[in-house]
């Protein structure tokens, strides 16, 4: 990593398209081996119907943790970026996806631009999103509620809805012991 200050990042990944659990590991790996990235914490992953646009696959869903000396604009670039070379296009607002990436949160940056908001202004609306984000982040304080990531969770509609799924990718950047 460069000599930039850490941030520390939440960032939610969803697939519903083509093999969805290789997308999130193939992404997780793409993301750890920036050379100002790294994953820290990986959720488990959870199985989510769609938001929005209701005819189309099931997603696979998680959230990371991750340190980076990249500021927000820099990250979204690299997520960004992430997205499209995993076949991502921005056809239709809610629509099916290889890959969705979004930062939730940002050290406790609170930014409103034209290209990234911060923190996400719907993660306190989607459990799909809150449910994985307690797992490794819940005395985690919104910026802006000042809530903990785990009552956010604990208060948000659609649990019912958010499903564990019994794949592991915890170990996806871990070493491998030889």
């Amino acid at each position: 990593m460069n000599d930039n200050p850490l941030h520390t990042a939440y960032l939610s990944l969803g697939s519903n398209l083509g093999d969805r659990e290789q997308t999130l590991r193939e992404a997780i790996l793409r993301l750890d081996r920036h050379p100002d990235i790294r994953v820290t914490q990986i959720s488990s992953v959870y199985e989510t119907a769609p938001v929005g646009m209701i005819a189309q696959p099931d997603f696979l869903n998680l959230a990371l943790e991750i340190k980076t000396s990249l500021d927000a604009k820099k990250l979204l670039e690299i997520t960004s970026s992430t997205e499209l070379d995993m076949g991502r296009q921005r056809d239709m607002k809610w629509g099916p996806r290889t890959l969705d990436i979004d930062i939730l949160l940002m050290d406790k940056q609170v930014m409103d631009t034209a290209e990234l908001i911060l923190p996400h202004p719907r993660m306190g609306e989607r459990a799909f999103v809150l449910l994985p984000l307690a797992e490794i982040a819940g005395a985690k304080v919104h910026p802006v509620t000042q809530q903990t990531v785990s009552d956010m969770a604990n208060q948000v509609d659609g649990k019912e809805g958010v499903f564990l799924c019994q794949i592991r990718l915890a170990s996806v950047c871990e070493p491998s012991e030889s």
